[in-house]
């Protein structure tokens, strides 16, 4: 163990880094604007739908919370003896029977 540590120590370092070949400027190998360009078209896509994504998360959650007044103040209404039916929830009104059906009133 000893050993690898000092061959590791005495190893000399690599080159600084990678050259460019002859005839290859920086620029050639850089984005350049059109890789701006589509980067900055990237993220601003991309806000635009988490802002839009937020807003409609945020309009669910604001409808069921009015959902859930509403199913509450329907439910204390009954409670408290009303004759309250909550809005949407209505039931079609259905005719009285008296076994007289189908016969016309005196």
């Amino acid at each position: 163990m000893h050993h690898l540590l000092l061959v590791m120590a005495t190893t000399p370092t690599p080159s600084p880094g990678p050259s460019l070949r002859e005839g290859i400027s920086e620029d050639q190998i850089t984005p350049g604007l059109w890789g701006f360009i589509m980067t900055a078209f990237f993220v601003l896509a991309t806000t635009l739908l988490i802002v839009d994504m937020v807003r409609r998360i945020r309009r669910v959650r604001y409808r069921a919370q009015v959902e859930e007044e509403r199913m509450a103040a329907a439910a204390a209404a009954d409670t408290a003896g009303e004759d309250a039916v909550p809005y949407g929830h209505a039931e079609p009104a259905q005719p009285e029977s008296n076994g007289d059906a189908g016969r016309p009133e005196r």
